[in-house]
């Protein structure tokens, strides 16, 4: 709960006692209190600064005609301003009246409705139809994107052709995203939901019966969906991207992550129920809206208007743009919401195998056999790195658990993008999203590991050109995301007990009572003036008072006068501006300090004074090492297989005793050189990733010994000659280091053809022959 590393608590092995817990508690908060007042001082200061900076000396007539057209222009900016606003009610009614359908950059048509599945769900899987100028191979594994039902709609996927969208239609892919409807079809269940995307998964592979499984990308929420489909049904899911997705819902840091203290500070589930109640039995989107709106008041209730009303002149279609995704708001289920909370936001049961969808059989996230990438950001505080990466560790205690298991996984980590910039923004779909396409390629080919992921980028002749850095990582090297190993997180189990005792008192006296008063017509009058959509419509061509607004805003775009931009006027507005913001941002730190407060104060000291039992654990304990099933079939198989089993565990040698950092165009290189001849493209992707992980066992437990097998893989003279060839044509064009080029005549001496029978009296003179082997270096390795 400190702001930095060094004002962590002791790590003793001891609990804290009440009075130490609650004296660390006011010691934060005063620490918290003090730096949001410091930083809004900063903040101000700087605005001063530049405002002085900007003022320069000014004749009368100057200050009059800096006058004059500042304030021409703030009016005819006004009027722009109102009229924007007018239109995106206007444009909000419009989408309502069409029944709010995907805001997608790109054409689609709907391949099958889960409407009218046996178990129906209001979700439907579309077909996005590519431009003209770009061409789709029907070959190529195809794409299935899961965008999040998180209040919004669909279509932030492929809101913009630059976009993850965008990018898999360009390298070629057949692209499908999963679409809901507004409204959810009544009785449906989060399990319904997870079915019928189960059975959007097993349409595509059927219409595209391509040597890899449909590659799967969830965005946000619909990241956790993706994985609950892998885990459901794992011989239908190829690779899984999961992006800026909120995993482990517990985690985070003090001072950065203020969302993951609500369910705590409402007392757990009961007010999502309220709600839902009192929508007639079904939960409005536009409390999950408002959330979002919650963390930055300052961008709520300022910035973003004033962003417009500063640009009015450029700004407006982009400003539009967004809002009618931002302001389409969709329903969902009593018992949908309800398993959302109590099993993710408050339970936190995803990772250790609890949540279940249905009596007795929960989502086993380790049933997962396809490679995962993890793409979030530092600079989100929706869904912080720490829950888009601990499932990791609780699903995997260590990296030989991981690896026992097969299991890929890539975490990509950006700097500074928001939340939103993860899906939305083009620099990141050109960069990131267009560089984990490329990946996806090789994914399946890498070993079992925990990979890091770094977007390397160069430019030259005026181009920037991409690459991909993988470098691997321990399990245990995810505690570097946390500032207390994960100890801030036990009173969350508290939470936990009070939101059950809560729900229960709730469902006996409350709900009943609720149940009979809020009709379904009363929910629909109370979502229609909810304040989100009031604000809408209020401001559109419903309100007669607007009528005329239309014409004078054409008029003041017909004669805008412009402003000077370096005039005092314009560089008081903007200190104006900078100080709005600034106190909006104290207010916002003082006021997530105060609650955090609050939450360790009340669930930390209930932690202290009624420790939660430990849960029994869900997920059975990790069999590692050599003992793991798999390791042992593979060690048990270490002189059998084939041409392309014995090129894979040469390359895996080599790759062993090279660097750390492994480069796609490398991959690319070797797969130019040798790639049709290895054998692993022209077997189902399935069996391919099965070879790796096999010889990736045996290398990693057995070097040696997978070295001294290596010929009885490649029995015939002409099949060593092949791989030695092979081999050779690496060496000569790639640039690799000189422990891996010295492998090279260990592996000539071990598969040379064998000599011609020698009479045994000349080879009884002839002293032994001592075949060569691993250098110390490289057995260190």
């Amino acid at each position: 709960m400190a702001d930095s590393q060094t004002s962590q608590p002791a790590t003793s092995d001891g609990p804290p006692t009440l009075m130490s817990l609650q004296a660390r508690i006011a010691e934060v908060y005063q620490r918290r209190c003090a730096a949001a007042l410091q930083g809004y001082l900063d903040a101000t200061e700087a605005a001063n600064r530049a405002w002085i900076e900007a003022a320069r000396p000014l004749t009368p007539a100057q200050a009059w005609g800096d006058a004059v057209t500042y304030w021409t222009d703030f009016a005819q900016r006004s009027l722009l301003f109102w009229d924007t606003l007018r239109q995106r009610g206007n444009n909000w009614l419009a989408h309502e009246a069409a029944g709010k359908p995907p805001l997608l950059a790109f054409g689609w048509e709907i391949v099958a409705d889960a409407r009218r599945f046996e178990r129906p769900a209001n979700y439907a899987l579309v077909r996005i139809t590519a431009p003209p100028d770009v061409h789709t191979d029907p070959d190529k594994r195809p794409y299935v994107i899961i965008d999040p039902r998180a209040g919004h709609g669909p279509g932030i996927g492929g809101f913009k052709p630059e976009s993850e969208v965008g990018m898999a239609l360009r390298a070629g892919h057949p692209v499908y995203m999963v679409i809901f409807f507004p409204d959810p079809v009544p009785g449906q269940t989060l399990a319904d939901v997870a079915r019928a995307e189960a059975e959007f998964l097993r349409i595509v592979r059927e219409r595209h019966p391509t040597r890899g499984k449909p590659v799967i990308v969830g965005n946000c929420q619909g990241g956790w969906a993706a994985m609950l489909v892998g885990a459901l049904d794992p011989d239908c899911a190829g690779p899984i991207v999961v992006n800026g997705a909120p995993m482990s819902y517990w985690a985070g840091n003090d001072a950065e992550n203020p969302m993951r203290y609500a369910g705590g500070m409402l007392g757990g589930s009961w007010t999502a129920l309220l709600a839902s109640d009192l929508g007639g039995g079904q939960f409005d989107g536009a409390y999950l809206v408002d959330n979002f709106e919650y963390l930055n008041p300052a961008n709520t209730y300022f910035g973003k208007a004033y962003n417009l009303f500063a640009k009015i002149d450029t700004e407006p279609e982009r400003y539009l743009e967004f809002e009618r995704w931002w302001g389409g708001y969709f329903l969902m289920n009593r018992d949908e919401i309800k398993w959302i909370v109590d099993n993710l936001f408050v339970g936190n049961r995803l990772a250790s195998g609890g949540a279940e969808w249905s009596e007795g059989r929960a989502f086993d996230l380790r049933a997962i056999r396809s490679p995962i990438i993890l793409f979030a950001s530092l600079g989100d505080n929706i869904t912080p790195p720490q829950q888009a990466f601990n499932w990791v560790a609780d699903l995997y205690p260590t990296t030989q658990d991981l690896k026992a298991n097969g299991q890929v996984i890539v975490g990509l980590m950006h700097q500074s993008i928001g939340h939103l910039g993860i899906f939305v923004s083009a620099s990141v779909a050109r960069r990131e999203h267009a560089q984990i396409v490329d990946l996806l390629e090789y994914i399946e080919h890498l070993p079992p590991g925990l990979y890091g992921m770094k977007v390397e980028e160069e430019r030259a002749d005026g181009a920037v050109r991409y690459d991909v850095a993988l470098r691997e990582f321990q399990v245990e090297d995810l505690q570097k995301l946390q500032k207390y190993a994960r100890k801030d997180e036990v009173p969350f189990a508290a939470v936990e007990q009070v939101s059950a005792f809560n729900a229960t008192l709730y469902e006996t006296f409350v709900h009943p009572v609720m149940a009979a008063w809020a009709r379904p017509e009363t929910g629909r009058l109370a979502r229609a003036f909810h304040p989100l959509r009031a604000r809408r419509w209020a401001l559109s061509d419903l309100n007669p008072a607007l009528a005329s607004l239309g014409g004078w805003a054409d008029l003041a775009k017909a004669h805008r006068v412009p402003r000077d931009e370096a005039g005092p006027s314009v560089a008081a507005e903007r200190r104006l501006a900078a100080g709005i913001m600034a106190g909006w941002d104290l207010y916002r730190q003082l006021r997530d300090a105060t609650v955090e407060n609050l939450f360790y104060n009340i669930y930390g000291t209930m932690s202290v004074v009624a420790p939660a039992e430990e849960p029994e654990a869900a997920v059975a304990e990790a069999i590692s090492g050599r003992d793991a099933p798999a390791i042992r079939d593979a060690l048990s198989r270490i002189g059998e297989g084939g041409f392309t089993d014995a090129a894979v565990r040469a390359a895996l040698l080599i790759a062993r005793v090279g660097g750390q950092e492994r480069h796609l165009s490398i991959f690319k290189r070797i797969r130019e050189l040798v790639g049709r001849e290895v054998g692993l493209l022209d077997r189902p992707a399935g069996e391919a990733s099965e070879i790796v992980r096999r010889q990736a066992h045996i290398v990693e437990h057995e070097p040696e010994r997978a070295m001294e097998a290596l010929p009885a893989l490649v029995p015939t003279a002409e099949e060593r000659r092949h791989l030695l060839a092979l081999l050779e044509r690496l060496m000569s064009n790639l640039d690799l280091e000189p422990q891996q080029r010295a492998l090279l005549p260990i592996f000539q001496d071990l598969l040379a053809p064998a000599p011609e029978p020698v009479p045994a009296a000349v080879a009884a003179s002839q002293p032994p022959r001592r075949r060569a082997g691993w250098s110390k270096s490289q057995r260190a390795h």
